[in-house]
């Protein structure tokens, strides 16, 4: 291959992995890993079945599948002539370009064996390669950028390759997370045509991310494509790169160098784990085993309780709505302050609008005291939530309270109540609330946090109306 120009350039056309171990070697400083050759290998695979690959902080994934893969596919022998590399920013995009340009500019045996190239920038508010000796192109966009009607001459884009277009900031919302996947489904896929192949590069930043839906998507059958999940060191313990972390000590010297536990669980381990800013700790949760009975205070005053019963109905049964989640808490007075029990009964389930009614009425009926005093059903006040405590209302239910958030987002909220779960003024049972401290707990990566709005709307509907509590928090 280093003496004859005709034997190399017939291999490296058919193999991607001789192009990439034969041109950019300099790039080879560890012995290939087998996750890094099973990635070489279905790139190489001629078909336009999807690929979405997670691994680790430097496992090269970007080198082969963005920075190399591209230039292969025109010049070898998928013969592409329209790839569009999507990245999230533009300083991303610009990043990538300039990397592909060195190799074709400065790669003196790749520019002998396959070139010319001349470049063309500017286009579409791009930067773009142009390949004049197979009339082929490669694009490189940011998200932000429109591509509808997106051609090269006759030819729309037939390999599309998305790098990390999230971040830890678009993830932290459900409206991030929506306006990105209808990106990806509403303009990125159509530009594409019948055998267009797709490649999704990333990090799992949430349970509802892009990559995390795609995922269940490959897993239902709902696309067709294969789902590649690589970490630094497997479910077993095994380390999948040896040839770049030969022993133990050699990844413990690498994490130490990242410093920080959260990147290393979720760049290097990929476990998706919240932010610094976590709203609530896991130590902070406190239990009860039973309710105490109400005891006559010194002063001669009957303790007051009530139950109450927080509410965040979806919309609709569908398998993209959310759950609709019941809290039910038993607000507790105690001499000094009052004390929250979160009853276990928390339901959690996607329901039509009759079946959240029935569920309303069961309720009811469970924490009915003397068959007089009825538990506060509390609903938040916005958008389609309004119909739920009109409909209970004219069902016959007494009791129904509607909350605003104002200008407290979701996150706000929970933090304005995070003390009293920290000093043991909100108690949880030992069973029954699991899915709801998960929720709590790991706000932000949770793939929904429904039960997590229930209790928000539970506490505060109670704390905004019990000067005690409204002392602790100072709302």
């Amino acid at each position: 291959m280093t003496k004859d120009k005709k034997v190399r350039t017939a291999i490296t056309r058919e193999s991607f992995s001789y192009f990439f171990h034969f041109y950019y070697a300099h790039y080879v400083k560890f012995e290939t890993a087998d996750f890094q050759k099973e990635i070489i290998h279905l790139i190489e695979d001629n078909g336009s079945s999807s690929l979405f690959v997670v691994s680790f902080r430097g496992s090269g994934k970007s080198t082969v599948i963005t920075d190399t893969y591209p230039i292969w596919a025109i010049l070898g022998k998928q013969q592409k002539k329209f790839v569009i590399i999507f990245c999230q920013t533009q300083a991303q995009a610009k990043q990538h370009m300039m990397n592909l340009r060195r190799e074709l500019e400065d790669n003196d045996l790749l520019k002998k064996d396959l070139g010319p190239f001349s470049e063309d920038s500017n286009e579409w508010g791009s930067q773009s390669i142009v390949f004049s000796n197979t009339d082929a192109r490669i694009t490189v966009a940011s998200f932000e950028q429109s591509i509808r009607g997106l051609r090269h001459y006759e030819h729309r884009p037939d390999l599309i390759i998305c790098d990390d277009v999230e971040d830890c900031d678009s993830t932290k919302t459900r409206e991030g997370r929506n306006k990105t996947y209808q990106w990806l489904k509403g303009e990125v896929i159509p530009a594409g045509d019948k055998n267009t192949r797709l490649i999704v590069v990333g990090n799992l930043l949430h349970e509802d991310s892009l990559l995390m839906r795609l995922k269940e998507e490959v897993k239902n059958n709902v696309i067709d494509g294969k789902f590649l999940f690589f970490p630094l060191i497997d479910a077993k313990g095994d380390c999948l790169w040896r040839g770049k972390y030969p022993t133990d000590g050699d990844i413990e010297i690498e994490r130490r160098k990242v410093g920080n536990e959260i990147i290393w669980q979720r760049e290097y381990l990929l476990n998706i784990v919240p932010d610094d800013d976590q709203v609530i700790y896991p130590e902070w949760i406190q239990y009860y085993d039973e309710i105490p009975e109400c005891v006559e205070f010194s002063s001669g005053h009957r303790p007051h309780t009530e139950v109450r019963i927080g509410v965040d109905p979806a919309i609709s049964k569908s398998n993209v709505a959310d759950y609709t989640a019941m809290v039910p808490g038993l607000l507790y007075e105690t001499e000094k302050s009052y004390r929250i029990y979160v009853l276990p009964k928390i339901i959690n389930r996607k329901m039509s609008f009759p079946e959240t009614i029935d569920m309303c009425k069961l309720l009811l009926e469970t924490y009915k005291v003397g068959g007089c005093f009825d538990p506060m059903f509390v609903v938040e006040d916005v958008a389609y939530q309004k119909a739920l405590p009109d409909q209970l209302k004219a069902e016959g239910f007494r009791r129904v309270m509607t909350t605003r958030p104002g200008n407290q987002d979701k996150r706000s909220r929970l933090a304005l109540i995070a003390n009293l779960i920290k000093t043991g003024q909100i108690l949880f049972p030992r069973e029954g609330a699991e899915q709801l401290i998960q929720q709590i707990v790991y706000f932000g990566v949770e793939k929904h946090d429904d039960l997590a709005d229930a209790f928000s709307n539970l506490v505060h509907s109670l704390v905004e109306n019990k000067p005690r509590f409204a002392g602790v928090i100072r709302i």
